[in-house]
């Protein structure tokens, strides 16, 4: 069976998507399954010039956004480039961006497409201030997922409340299927240590979406409580000089370590000790899985996808988001007791292990795709 992963971003990119599909071709080898990656790379722009027309909208009520001008203009390019690199066909088509399963439908009609949704771009650019909601790009973005129920021939996504999210955006939410994120674990190696001073990190894109500003916050607090603790972020972004700026005003900046963007931070996590990340949004949290998985303490939001992974005083600790105190309460109940940090580390390396192995991932996908073997 020939199989085609389509991406957006290429797979070397951070995020959900390339810390799972790019391990996959390892475990779809021939005789029976033959599988290729593709995606378009940055540099195309303004390549392509196809005429645009959805099925379920028109977009042309939108046209004078520049979000959505660009977003438009995007699916040309991705048009433009999927009919110049891709001369073969394929059985089936997993598309993992909306874009890359729209020009994949438009492209090899005949086809099927199996479409994953692994997050919201719209909710993304109202959490950073982008665009308001039930503004016209907030309208024009909702509407892609109906005419992805409409173009493709299977929905699917990382999360049972994702799922929710999309359920007012289409018309059978019902058959919108359900298929987490998977991680291999030999990436993932574990490493016992015991550091003297706890060792917060976190890894994200610096956005306010991720809620920083919060952690910054909660780090404030531990100190005024008398906590000693190192606060490592790793991850960079337009908002990185805000949130510098930030941590000195709040007098934490000797005690915050500001990295930047690194591409393998899964490498050196294990000797962090615990995990915290107060998003104001997450689909599924991919970053919490590969945290469990180093076997650190996780502590996050109770959003999204993950309060799904977290069942609080478990595997790890929710708090509500956008509270800075009880995030500090939170932190400060794993930095004083370490044997409570441990216990709550080994039950959330446990359940990543059960949940969210790669292992468990390629059967479902294979049975998936099984579905369409002709």
């Amino acid at each position: 069976m020939k199989l085609l992963q389509a991406l957006f971003f290429p797979p070397e990119q951070p995020g959900g998507v390339s810390s799972m599909i790019p391990y996959l071709q390892d475990r779809f080898r021939p005789p029976h399954w033959e599988m290729e990656l593709f995606s378009i790379p940055k540099r195309i722009r303004n390549k392509g010039s196809d005429q645009v027309q959805f099925h379920t909208f028109d977009w042309r009520e939108f046209e004078e956004s520049p979000v959505v001008q660009k977003y438009v203009q995007t699916y040309r390019d991705y048009l433009w480039w999927t009919r110049l690199r891709i001369q073969k066909n394929y059985d089936l088509i997993h598309a993992h961006h909306p874009i890359a399963g729209l020009a994949m439908k438009e492209v090899f009609p005949e086809t099927p497409v199996i479409q994953s949704i692994h997050s919201s771009y719209e909710r993304e650019l109202i959490l950073n201030g982008r665009i308001k909601e039930n503004g016209p790009e907030h309208r024009f973005l909702t509407s892609i997922y109906k005419e992805l129920e409409h173009k493709t021939d299977r929905l699917y996504t990382v999360s049972r409340s994702f799922r929710e999210y999309l359920s007012p955006y289409v018309d059978y939410p019902e058959n919108i299927g359900v298929i987490p994120n998977g991680f291999d674990e030999k990436r993932f190696k574990p490493v016992p240590h015991e550091n003297e001073v706890a060792q917060l990190v976190t890894v994200c894109r610096l956005v306010p979406a991720k809620g920083i500003d919060i952690l910054l916050q909660a780090c404030a607090e531990l100190k005024a409580r008398g906590q000693s603790y190192v606060l490592h972020i790793i991850g960079d972004g337009p908002i990185r000089q805000e949130l510098e700026g930030m941590a000195q005003r709040l007098g934490i900046y000797e005690d915050t370590i500001f990295y930047g963007y690194t591409l393998h931070p899964e490498e050196f996590m294990p000797f962090f000790d615990i995990f915290v990340l107060p998003s104001r949004a997450e689909a599924f949290g991919s970053v919490f899985a590969e945290a469990a998985l180093c076997s650190l303490t996780l502590v996050g939001s109770e959003v999204g996808g993950i309060a799904e992974q977290i069942v609080s005083g478990s595997n790890g600790l929710l708090v509500p988001p956008e509270n800075p105190v009880a995030l500090a309460d939170a932190l400060e109940k794993v930095i004083v007791d370490p044997a409570y940090r441990y216990e709550l580390a080994r039950s959330g390396s446990d359940h990543a292990k059960n949940h969210y192995s790669l292992n468990r991932v390629v059967h479902e996908l294979k049975k998936l795709y099984l579905q369409f073997d002709r």
